[in-house]
């Protein structure tokens, strides 16, 4: 293996996935698994994640299950003292749980904007916290946050969705700030349009999912699989001078006006 190569090799790391599951958890799990961590697989849906680490396992990774609701602080600290008994480090966390209630603004309701506040902003700051304490204590670390293309364009029903995504990108910002000097290093993804659990209901509206396809640059969805990819580089040495930034794994959707192609 030449030095390339180790670049982005993560042997020995220990990788913390929360939402691990299904979707695209469950993709960097693999993946993460694939260069050499070893994968927490974390869910709410324990039943998900002891199959995301059985299927690593018959790969040849290492991986264990571990229930876990990022929106619930007892529970958070309960994988994370669990992890840390067990592997004494945390390396590197993956948070992706989010939900979305697609409603336009007038008619949300109290609740529902805190159902998604909850898990998408909340919930991600609770898992960051406790495992940025950890790599504080070993001075080095990668956190690798999943925003979304909806940071910078949005569309109807999508407004708290798209609030959320994009004051994740801020808390990343301000936590690479914060923990920059403890060699902690903070990143987004933004996926466009991925099929994935979240994005089903979609699929079963020819229309509409022809019409997000042909909205960008490569003119189809994405497959939960092609995040793996960034989300080893963010975790790996290759990206070591990368952080506080937002990598777009969108098919070109933000780059591109995407509504005309002219006759030129």
């Amino acid at each position: 293996m030449n030095s390339l190569e180790r670049l982005f090799r993560l042997d020995d790391r220990i990788a913390l996935i929360a939402g691990a599951g299904s979707g695209i958890g469950r993709a960097a799990a693999r993946g993460l698994a694939a260069a050499g961590a070893v994968v927490i697989c974390a869910d709410l849906n324990l039943p998900g994640a002891e199959r995301t680490a059985e299927e690593i396992r018959e790969a040849g990774g290492r991986a264990q299950s571990l229930l876990l609701d990022i929106t619930d602080e007892h529970s958070v600290t309960d994988a994370v003292q669990q992890i840390r008994a067990g592997h004494g480090k945390i390396d590197v966390l993956v948070s992706t749980p989010a939900v979305n209630v697609r409603k336009r603004l007038l008619s949300y309701t109290g609740e529902e904007f805190e159902k998604v506040v909850r898990l998408n902003l909340k919930g991600s700051f609770l898992i960051a916290q406790a495992v940025a304490r950890v790599m504080s204590e070993n001075r080095s670390g990668s956190i690798i946050f999943l925003s979304s293309i909806r940071s910078v364009v949005v569309e109807p029903g999508q407004g708290v969705y798209a609030a959320t995504k994009a004051g994740l990108v801020q808390m990343a910002r301000a936590f690479a700030a914060e923990l920059g000097s403890a060699g902690i290093r903070v990143n987004c993804i933004a996926p466009g349009v991925v099929e994935t659990p979240l994005t089903e209901p979609i699929k079963s509206k020819p229309e509409w999912y022809r019409a997000y396809a042909d909205k960008n640059a490569l003119g189809r969805w994405a497959s939960a699989e092609e995040m793996a990819g960034p989300i080893v580089f963010l975790a790996s040495d290759a990206s070591s001078y990368v952080t506080g930034a937002v990598l777009f794994v969108d098919g070109g959707w933000t780059a591109i006006d995407g509504r005309f192609q002219p006759p030129l």
